[in-house]
């Protein structure tokens, strides 16, 4: 049965930083870390959690067919996930996008009359084979589980937005941002101006607003999608990228690494930065997730932790966008507001499309187990 859950919290890094140290085997974290609050004494003690848990929390079966695939990416292949898939995704790659957009023909197509092979080394597409070669080999060679990547995002992330911007550059968190979710909730309320009202509203897989301004609002700072979204987007002429404009900064997390052959198209026609998140934040959200869905999972069964595997597809199990957007949020701004998260048996799936069902691969109530566990009252908030 799904329970109904609108959330509309404000929420700080402080939670954050307690909720991570269950992953980085951290027993305590101190009230005052956020900027701008005084410092405390106090130290808050947190329970060992459960080792089973959390060594399966940490374990990530896909890692292998991922490395696959950015090993031949790499040697100038496209990976055989994706010539698998070729006759049932037609993957229009960056002549035909580029004619489309009226940009210099790159020499390089794909059809879906059959399993693509092609050799991206090849001279007349060496110039797109080297880009994507040195972004794919820049993003990988920072898998590593490293919490602290939270404290990098200001830098990451909002500096460069900023700039984009025009403002000053203070390497300081925003006072507060919107994360926009796409539950049919959301038609239910008309929350429109106080979402316009933060200083940077995040908008989720190119959600649309015309339309819904009165419910979701007309502000958009940050567009963050993951890049099956950007993969789809790209495709298609009315789309091509940047759906909110292409001065819109947006940001992406990776699915699969042959979309870096999006990300390098669509780069080329963005006006605003076009930013990929850090394979460490990455690996972090994942391990949080997971460690929340085996958690409620022992709970409500009482099931041993391993039983997991059997009622989830471990290689395909996975973050919600929405999830990530928060977790940007947390790290990037003092007060985090979020709309749109949750689910009503009267709703529909996304406010702006007739989708009913959720996906398989993700644990939406584990991660409303997180979002209620950072967003409790707490003396070191206001609101």
């Amino acid at each position: 049965m799904k329970r109904s859950l609108s959330l509309r919290g404000s929420f700080g890094l402080l939670p954050l930083v307690a909720v991570v140290s269950l992953l980085s085997f951290r027993a305590a974290i101190r009230c005052g870390i956020r900027s701008g609050s005084p410092a405390a004494a106090a130290v808050v003690a947190r329970p060992l959690p459960n080792a089973t848990i959390l060594r399966l929390a940490m374990a990530d079966p896909s890692e292998a067919v991922v490395r696959e695939d950015v090993d031949c990416l790499l040697e100038g292949n496209l990976p055989a996930s994706y010539r698998m898939g070729a006759a049932t995704w037609r993957h229009r790659l960056a002549s035909e996008w580029r004619r489309e957009n009226s940009q210099p023909d790159a020499g390089l197509r794909a059809g879906a009359e059959g399993p693509v092979m092609f050799r991206l080394r090849s001279p007349q597409n060496y110039q797109i084979f080297r880009e994507v070669r040195r972004s794919v080999r820049e993003w990988w060679r920072n898998r590593r589980f490293q919490p602290q990547i939270v404290s990098e995002l200001v830098e990451q992330v909002k500096r460069p937005i900023d700039q984009h911007y025009g403002l000053s550059d203070s390497r300081q968190r925003y006072a507060s941002c919107a994360v926009v979710g796409n539950s049919g909730i959301l038609l239910k309320r008309n929350y429109g101006d106080l979402i316009d009202g933060h200083d940077l509203v995040i908008r989720l897989n190119n959600a649309q607003i015309e339309g819904y301004n009165r419910n979701v609002g007309s502000k958009t700072g940050l567009s963050f999608v993951n890049s099956n979204i950007l993969h789809l987007c790209a495709r298609r002429e009315s789309c091509f990228c940047h759906p909110y404009g292409e001065n819109v900064p947006m940001m992406m997390y990776v699915c699969q690494a042959v979309h870096f052959l999006d990300y390098m198209v669509c780069k080329s026609s963005f006006k605003a930065p076009l930013l990929i998140t850090d394979i460490r934040f990455d690996m972090l959200c994942s391990r949080i997730v997971k460690y929340y869905s085996l958690k409620r999972f022992v709970e409500e069964t009482g099931n041993p932790p391993e039983a997991w595997s059997k009622f989830h597809d471990e290689k395909a199990f996975h973050y919600s966008s929405g999830f990530q957007a928060v977790m940007l949020a947390l790290g990037i701004c003092d007060r985090v507001s979020v709309f749109g998260f949750g689910k009503s048996v009267e709703a529909k799936h996304h406010y702006h499309t007739n989708q009913k069902a959720e996906l398989d691969l993700h644990d939406y109530e584990a991660e409303y187990a997180f979002y209620r566990d950072i967003g409790t009252p707490d003396p070191c908030f206001v609101k």
